[in-house]
């Protein structure tokens, strides 16, 4: 299949609009000679006459005529095509696809995204749940959310919680049963509910404090789960000690389902943050997920 250039085609058209290749090379901003060079290739390109040319003026011929019209609804098709891409720019369109940590970012999103759906009925949300470290760009991602400690280095961040205070709970049965830890060392003699995470496979800490000097304990287990809303029900039923973040299980702890243990050793986590490349954010789809995003979290403050 012959290869012919955009340009040519440019050219050509304007020549079998103006009638002239003096007036056509000046409205494109080439020669007349680059313009009748151009012509000349595509004739001989493709093996018919185009154009005939005398001292006055430049004419179609039949084969031209009929070439003429084809390229000219082409363009027009082109010239549509270039314009619906306003709707991407003067309003929110697309699809928007976000990395969220499977344990935390569907918090988030539960009320984010039914909200923004309704907002934004001409956004798609594809929405992938990710423990791991995400390269957005590589990935191709709009926007991802983690924890803050976890925001790759050169990314726009976005607070989306405060700091998140996690807890170690567990039933009332169970405490009535086996006890309380008062030290975090005591968590080797009772049954814990550990969180896989579902990337690296690898267990998920038990983080404490102590003086000031954080150290980690690795717990018994009788339970892993790479859902933490599984292991609250499971905590709620009394099958072990749980660690989570009390968004997680503020209602149980309200009711108290579930009960607090070792406190004064939890320390609290970065809260949730939005993240994305800085050149992404002017997309008009992230600039609304990012607005109503921030309109949530204040009206949530």
């Amino acid at each position: 299949m012959k290869h012919t250039s955009l340009d040519a085609i440019r050219i050509f058209l304007a020549v079998a609009e103006m009638k002239s290749f003096t007036a056509a090379a000046i409205r494109i901003g080439v020669t007349p000679a680059a313009a009748s060079k151009a012509v000349k290739l595509l004739e001989a390109q493709h093996g018919v006459i185009l154009l005939t040319r005398n001292t006055r003026r430049v004419l179609l011929t039949e084969t031209g005529s009929a070439l003429y019209a084809d390229l000219l609804a082409a363009t027009c098709q082109i010239d549509d095509a270039f314009s619906s891409l306003a709707r991407f720019r003067d309003k929110p369109a697309g699809t928007l696809r976000l990395t969220v940590p499977r344990a935390l970012g569907t918090l988030v999103l539960k009320t984010l995204a039914p909200q923004f759906r309704q907002a934004h009925p001409d956004v798609a949300l594809d929405i992938s749940l990710d423990d791991g470290e995400v390269d957005l760009l590589e990935r191709g991602y709009d926007a991802g959310i983690r924890l803050g400690q976890s925001v790759a280095q050169g990314m726009v961040a976005v607070r989306l919680t405060p700091d998140l205070r996690w807890s170690v709970v567990g039933a009332p049965a169970y405490f009535a049963d086996a006890g309380r830890p008062r030290i975090p060392e005591d968590l080797v003699r009772h049954a814990t509910i550990r969180y896989r995470f579902h990337t690296s496979n690898m267990l998920a800490r038990w983080q404490f404090t102590r003086d000031g000097a954080a150290f980690h304990v690795e717990t018994g287990h009788t339970l892993v789960v790479n859902d933490t809303g599984l292991i609250a029900d499971f905590a709620r039923s009394g099958l072990g000690l749980a660690y989570l973040p009390d968004i997680e299980i503020a209602h149980d702890l309200e009711n108290g389902r579930l009960e607090r243990v070792l406190a004064p050793f939890v320390p609290n986590t970065s809260g949730l943050y939005l993240y994305f490349a800085a050149k992404a954010q002017g997309q008009p789809k992230l600039r609304a997920f990012i607005d109503m995003a921030t309109a949530l979290r204040d009206a949530a403050a």
